[in-house]
């Protein structure tokens, strides 16, 4: 592998490390989690999110999201059916020993520390509380659990975990001036959709963002293998070596490159993990914005010189950028505000819209860029990513106690909402809010074997059903649709889509292939023979040309 195509392979291992799995991102996901201990009577809920309204004064203030713990009382939940309890503090503020505050079916505020969650229950449930709100120590929330050897538990008011700054926010609507005035709180849980529309246009957009890249891939070597044939051809005296006609910025990826993809994308991926603050997060917005850019103006460039050719053929030189054709002038400037404006405005709530088209740009131009020449190469790529996903996403809470790939997708402790790498929808329908998100290495990796197996069947001459590359769509498509029901069974925890999409992808290849007798091209050479061109060459010629192929 020669130098330029050792930094593009950095390249995308950078890019496809931004995150590898789809995920729903809400604003109070439960990342902090305690299984040692087990269910057992009066300690057996399931953990919920829990919405905590405020108001002051009569007027609708703040609202938090919290977590249930495993024992009290099920909290209701629709909002109709939930009743307005005035707010206080406890005292002592642990609630460790009984409050020395009369209580008449208030929700009281404890710290958490010094004593067991399910004392401080008890502490208020004797003082007559209607609720407890324990307040996290951390900005995360965590499920509180009984202790192994605690028995009668009898508890029967509702006990919900707030995060750090819910806390503190609630604190201060107490202790300011508008003291005066109560402050009531109403706890419900409504319950999230089993599937979300925002799913469903999430799938579509990963199929068509692959459908488009191979069309495109597929159109371009088909181009080259007639420009080669037009060559071959006009050649009388000589064989011309046309090996590497057309294929110029073409990356062809080889097995060592493909192993080298998990050092590298593992690489980034830690030092994400790491290094991930507000300063870095703007630096990947940075680093997304000219990638952006660039697809971007590739794919307008390559739309467009359809109808405006000789604006696409006619260059001039550009200083630090050689020879620039006029149709990229036109373009470039269009394509550099666009950019600028979606990150300028990027945390508006329509925003994801401009991210989406950025992103899907840059997913097709990189298709368009990097090529696997055949199915070994594919298997050992996919293979790897596979390790990859499952590690960094399930693996890595061994090392790091956290998976390393969802702390990273949604932007660690920035302060950002998650970082650009990733195309994301709004759940629509979901009381909870938040996206329903794709890694671009989901859509990228497997798109690079599907766009080979378009690039097979059009050289091939083969028609839709009798090629490879329709299996591969459908079995990509329902990978990725078993993935979103498993993220539904998991109550919305991140899922390694590979783990689930490459299967279905490389046994469709390996089935037809083995069916169809064409396994042992598709493993080693990757394209099929095609009838020699230059009938005015001797046959002797022709087999040797045949032969380099």
């Amino acid at each position: 592998m020669d130098l330029q195509g050792l930094c593009r392979l950095i390249l995308l291992s950078a890019l496809i490390s931004f995150v590898c799995h789809p995920c729903s991102v809400t604003a109070g996901d439960i990342v902090h989690d305690d299984d040692l201990a087990p269910k057992k009577p009066g300690c057996e809920n399931d953990f919920v999110l829990v919405k905590v309204q405020t108001w002051v004064n009569g007027i609708e203030d703040a609202e938090f999201v919290g977590v249930g713990a495993r024992f009290g009382t099920t909290i209701v939940s629709k909002e109709k059916n939930a009743n307005q309890r005035r707010l206080v503090l406890s005292d002592p503020r642990d609630c460790c020993s009984p409050p020395t505050n009369k209580l008449a079916n208030d929700v009281i505020m404890v710290d958490r520390g010094h004593c067991k969650f399910t004392t401080k229950a008890n502490n208020a449930q004797a003082a007559h509380a209607s609720a407890v709100l324990i307040i996290n120590n951390q900005t995360e929330l965590y499920k509180m659990v009984c202790e192994p050897d605690e028995t009668d538990l009898d508890i029967h008011i509702p006990t919900v975990m707030l995060p750090q700054d819910a806390g503190a926010s609630l604190e201060k609507m107490l202790t300011s001036n508008l003291s005066a005035f109560p402050v009531f709180v109403q706890l419900y849980s409504p319950k999230r959709p089993l599937v979300d529309i925002a799913e469903v246009f999430l799938w579509l957009m990963a199929v068509s963002t692959i459908v488009c890249a191979s069309s495109w891939s597929a159109w371009s070597a088909r181009e080259a293998a007639i420009e080669q044939d037009t060559l071959l051809k006009d050649a009388l005296d000589e064989i011309p070596d046309t090996r590497h006609v057309g294929s110029g910025g073409i990356l062809d990826i080889n097995t060592t490159s493909a192993i080298l993809f998990v050092v590298f994308a593992s690489f980034f991926l830690v030092l994400l993990y790491k290094l991930m603050s507000y300063w870095f997060v703007e630096l990947l917005v940075v680093l997304f914005c000219i990638g952006g850019v660039e697809g971007l103006q590739t794919c307008l460039v390559a739309l467009l010189s359809r109808w405006f050719k000789r604006a696409g053929e006619s260059y001039i030189k550009v200083p630090f950028f050689g020879a620039v054709s006029y149709l990229t002038l036109a373009v470039s400037p269009i394509c550099i505000t666009f950019s600028v404006v979606w990150a300028v405005y990027r945390n508006v709530s329509f925003a994801w819209i401009g991210q989406d088209i950025l992103g899907i740009a840059l997913i097709i131009t990189v298709l368009q860029i990097v090529r696997v020449p055949n199915l070994k190469v594919g298997t050992v790529l996919l293979s790897c990513a596979l390790l990859y996903d499952i590690f960094w996403v399930f693996g890595s809470k061994k090392l790091f106690h956290e998976s390393v790939m969802i702390v990273v997708a949604r932007g660690g402790k920035s302060g950002e909402d998650g970082i650009p790498m990733l195309l994301k929808i709004p759940r629509m329908f979901d009381p909870w809010g938040g996206y329903s998100i794709i890694g671009f290495g989901d859509i990228l990796l497997p798109g690079l074997l599907i766009a080979f197996s378009l690039r097979y069947d059009w050289l091939a001459n083969k028609s839709l059903g009798a090629g490879y590359f329709l299996w591969a769509m459908v079995a990509y498509g329902l990978g990725l649709l078993i993935t979103y029901v498993a993220l539904n069974l998991m109550d919305g925890h991140g899922q390694p889509a590979l783990l689930y999409i490459v299967p279905f992808t490389l046994a469709t290849f390996f089935t037809l292939g083995r069916k169809r007798g064409d396994l042992g091209v598709l493993w080693t050479r990757g394209e099929p023979d095609r009838p020699c061109p230059h009938i005015r060459l001797h046959h002797q010629h022709c087999d040797e040309l045949n032969d380099e192929k």
